[in-house]
């Protein structure tokens, strides 16, 4: 134990790049943009509390219905997208994430794609409710899709056999902070949001679609756009007391 402990030290001090599969560019009536790091302009930090902060972790709920009518550009939505994007921690800084974010035509071509895909299992009898799901989703603006690249988390998993099993999971906690970052701060900005998962159904098609390496896992969609006057239901909670523990304080 003491030997594995002392190679993942080493490791840590002086990590080695993982080996990084060349992207193929995503076309298809898609637009891509190169950022580069420090390249985005941003407001100067003011320096706050821990309040502030929370307050919007406690705004993120899920919003249903939305519409195409963003309160904020399209710009300032990839700012938002690439900025978490950049800074989300992951295990080991392997950098597991990735992201695809679709507008317009391509976001409704997504959600056709899901409603294709369902309409030729679901029972036509039982067909109603996952239709409405599929246009509510679409009637959004936008949709982020989250990936996981395989490649990554294999090259943890050659460098540190021992951990081999704990790598997967442990990308999975980077992509879920990476989705609830980009979730909260959407909703900062005014939109609307709401999570989806309809992988593996259309994992292939969206590699078909949008040239998405297959080494990139997809984990969730999140489906954005403008509010509508919906009054949402208040929130309700277990009791803290089963779920929250203090020792020594």
């Amino acid at each position: 134990m003491q030997r594995i402990f002392r190679s993942v030290t080493r490791a840590l001090r002086s990590p080695r790049p993982l080996p990084v599969q060349p992207t193929q560019s995503i076309s298809r009536q898609l637009s891509t943009t190169t950022v580069k790091m420090g390249s985005i302009p941003t407001a100067p930090a003011t320096k706050g509390n821990a309040d502030s902060f929370l307050s919007f972790i406690k705004e993120r709920r899920s919003v249903y219905p939305l519409n195409k009518k963003l309160p904020i550009d399209t710009a300032r939505v990839q700012d938002i997208i690439t900025e978490s994007l950049q800074h989300v921690p992951s295990s080991f800084n392997s950098q597991s994430n990735r992201t695809v974010v679709l507008f317009g035509a391509e976001h409704d071509k997504f959600w056709d794609i899901a409603t294709e895909i369902l309409r030729a299992i679901v029972p036509a009898d039982a067909w109603e409710p996952t239709g409405k799901k599929m246009a509510m989703f679409k009637a959004g603006a936008g949709t982020a899709l989250f990936f996981e690249d395989q490649t990554a988390v294999e090259g943890l998993q050659a460098r540190f056999p021992q951990y081999a099993d704990r790598f997967p999971p442990w990308a999975g906690h980077s992509s879920a902070m990476l989705q609830f970052v980009i979730w909260t701060a959407l909703e900062a900005e005014g939109l609307g949001a709401n999570l989806q998962h309809y992988n593996p159904l259309v994992d292939a098609r969206v590699v078909e679609e949008w040239g998405v390496p297959a080494t990139w896992k997809l984990t969730a969609q999140l489906v954005f756009g403008g509010r509508g006057a919906e009054e949402l239901a208040e929130k309700t909670f277990q009791p803290l007391e089963e779920k929250l523990k203090v020792f020594g304080a």
